[in-house]
């Protein structure tokens, strides 16, 4: 479990030196740095990115120190007066994974979605990322789905 002295918050506009620390976590928890700090944007786009509600950015935080956190963006949708919640990214850095943060993330996340009006959450794991699967399946139905890629 992890220690009362970890807080898990949406970060505000002026929280960027913090998403900065996320996205340097997520390049290192996906073994992609170049894709999260190879062309890293100015600090007026991420401050106008956390002004967005439809944008949520969850850490755990230990202080300054992020040990965790995730990206979900809200859809409305058009078929019924209702949002969905998709999250993008997810992880934990290493030190402080099998401490229940991820789950406590989600949770969190559960909360901005019931103040939303969101109706369901929902996350992608790809095939083979076992703790992510058994972490989904845990909070979730699991259903089988295709992902494509489109170049625009």
């Amino acid at each position: 479990m992890y220690s009362s002295s970890v807080i898990f918050r949406r970060l505000a506009p002026t929280d960027v030196p913090l998403l900065r620390k996320l996205n340097a976590l997520f390049g290192d928890a996906f073994d992609d740095r170049e894709t999260y700090g190879g062309e890293p944007p100015t600090d007026a786009y991420l401050e106008d990115l956390l002004t967005k509600e439809h944008v949520i950015v969850v850490a755990a935080l230990t202080g300054d120190e992020v040990l965790g956190g995730l990206v979900a963006y809200e859809l409305d949708k058009f078929e019924k007066m209702r949002r969905e919640i998709y999250i993008y990214d997810l992880a934990v850095g290493v030190a402080h994974r099998r401490q229940h943060i991820a789950t406590a993330l989600i949770e969190h996340l559960r909360k901005i979605a019931v103040e939303r009006g969101a109706w369901v959450i929902f996350v992608q794991a790809d095939k083979g990322d076992a703790p992510a699967i058994a972490l989904y399946e845990k909070l979730g139905i699991r259903e089988e789905v295709l992902h494509f890629d489109i170049e625009g």
